[in-house]
């Protein structure tokens, strides 16, 4: 089934070409008229060089008319193509139609909203029958009645019409064009933008992306660039700064080469918060000693198990001369989605 844009708003069609397999773009004097636009032939010129089909109305009261209005746009500088041209089922436009496909124009016999209208479209050789679903929704019709006895007649008699679903609402419009087996759809970029998407799909694609993390991501990848270190002869009010000024719940306690030799929470501070001038008292007297810490190129999964299996909130990370580089702290893993 083709995929036509139903649209003239030039952002929209860029975003719908840009698939690459769109096949091309349905307009209608409402639309132009909806967007502001009086450059009209500017923007049909501009539009043709975008798709393979460039679907316009040639408007006219008679015959005469229509074929003078398509003789016009065909013949418009700079066009990059013969449009398609749309015309709506009268008796006069069906005779437009059957002239212009004698002379090798394709047409779009659209406004159709009955099969013996669809017939006379056919007859006139038309390469596009294009009944509007949703208006006859609105009225209360079986629009989609109407698409399946169009294909079945144009597939029995094998005219070379195809049936376009038009006047596109929903999503459920064009799943029912496809069980209809209509040939082609224009739809509004609103609907065709969300054509792939489906609340499972997206939520598949976060588990693949999580599992992704895990399993080939290194603790370095997923650390903060803050990195809280104090001196183990540092105060619990210097301390209580730097885990302030990271965000983290927790600061690394270092020896005089920077190494790692503890480690002091938020939790700690709270357990103490009574202490008489715990303010001033050392860092080395209240940490806990041999924290558990992972060397930086350790897999993101197996810190995560050993959080798990061991209940800390902070896994230090350190380098290879045990300094530490950083912290993975769980109330970023859970921010992340990578544990629950």
């Amino acid at each position: 089934m083709e995929l036509f844009v139903d649209s003239v708003d030039l952002n929209e069609i860029r975003a719908a070409t840009d698939f690459g397999f769109v096949e091309g773009i349905t307009t209608t004097p409402t639309f132009m008229h909806r967007q502001g636009i009086k450059d009209v032939d500017g923007v049909i010129v501009e539009l043709s060089k975008t798709t393979n089909q460039l679907h316009v109305e040639a408007l006219g009261e008679d015959c005469s008319s229509i074929l003078n209005e398509a003789k016009r746009l065909a013949a418009l500088p700079g066009l990059s193509k013969t449009p398609v041209f749309k015309i709506p089922v009268t008796n006069e436009g069906l005779k437009a139609a059957y002239r212009l496909t004698q002379q090798g124009n394709k047409t779009n016999i659209h406004l159709v909203y009955t099969l013996s209208q669809a017939y006379m479209a056919a007859a006139s050789g038309a390469s596009y029958i294009c009944p509007l679903v949703g208006r006859l929704h609105d009225q209360g019709h079986d629009a989609f009645a109407l698409i399946d006895q169009v294909v079945n007649m144009v597939d029995r008699y094998s005219y070379p019409a195809k049936v376009m679903v038009s006047s596109v609402r929903h999503l459920d419009h064009v799943r029912m064009a496809i069980r209809c087996g209509a040939h082609a759809i224009t739809v509004p970029w609103k609907v065709l933008r969300i054509l792939a998407e489906n609340v499972l799909t997206g939520r598949g694609i976060n588990d693949f992306s999580i599992h992704t993390k895990l399993t080939t991501y290194t603790v370095r990848q997923v650390i903060r660039p803050q990195n809280p270190t104090v001196n183990q002869n540092a105060t619990v009010a210097e301390a209580a700064i730097e885990m302030t000024q990271s965000r983290l719940g927790a600061v690394s306690v270092v020896d005089e080469e920077g190494r790692l030799i503890g480690i002091l929470t938020d939790g700690d501070l709270r357990r103490m918060i009574d202490r008489k001038d715990l303010a001033h008292e050392k860092v080395a007297g209240l940490m806990s000693r041999n924290p558990r810490s992972v060397q930086d190129d350790m897999l993101l999964q197996d810190a995560v198990h050993l959080m798990r299996e061991t209940r800390v909130d902070n896994l230090v990370v350190v380098d290879d001369r045990s300094r530490p580089v950083g912290m993975v702290d769980v109330q970023d893993l859970l921010t992340d989605g990578l544990i629950d």
